[in-house]
């Protein structure tokens, strides 16, 4: 009982903080949350993201502030019931959006599959599928 409490300490510090915990230590990670998810697409398009890859903003891919890169997750629009399975390849959300609640910034690819280009911001669920198993 006591490391399963010790894990949920080191979970919410760690998400809470943003701070990277030591690559030799087993990290908990939170499988579901929810919040709100905004998009970005046109003005980094073509960018180098925080994975090395070039930003495609066609493609199902997302930014996340705390998952390892290479995480798997799914992204479920709470108001219509649609969802996309995306990789995070980038760190975010920053900025305004973070500040409004944002959890994840998916790519314009993943909001036209979601239905949410005209919002901008929507109330989702996110499922972590699988992690990277080099993190």
């Amino acid at each position: 009982m006591r490391v399963r409490t010790a894990a949920v300490v080191v979970l919410t510090l760690a998400l809470t903080l943003g701070s990277a915990v030591s690559a030799t230590e087993p990290v908990a990670v939170s499988r579901i949350q929810t919040g709100l998810a905004s998009y970005y697409g046109p003005g980094f398009n073509g960018d180098r993201t925080a994975s090395g890859e070039i930003f495609d903003q066609r493609e199902l891919v997302a930014a996340h502030r705390t998952l390892p890169l290479g995480s798997v997750v799914q992204v479920t629009n709470l108001e219509n019931g649609r969802s996309v399975v995306l990789r995070v390849i980038d760190r975010g959300p920053y900025g305004k959006n973070h500040r409004k609640g944002c959890i994840i910034d998916v790519s314009k690819g993943a909001a036209q599959k979601l239905r949410f280009i005209r919002a901008g911001l929507i109330r989702v669920r996110v499922r972590v599928l699988s992690l990277p198993d080099n993190p």
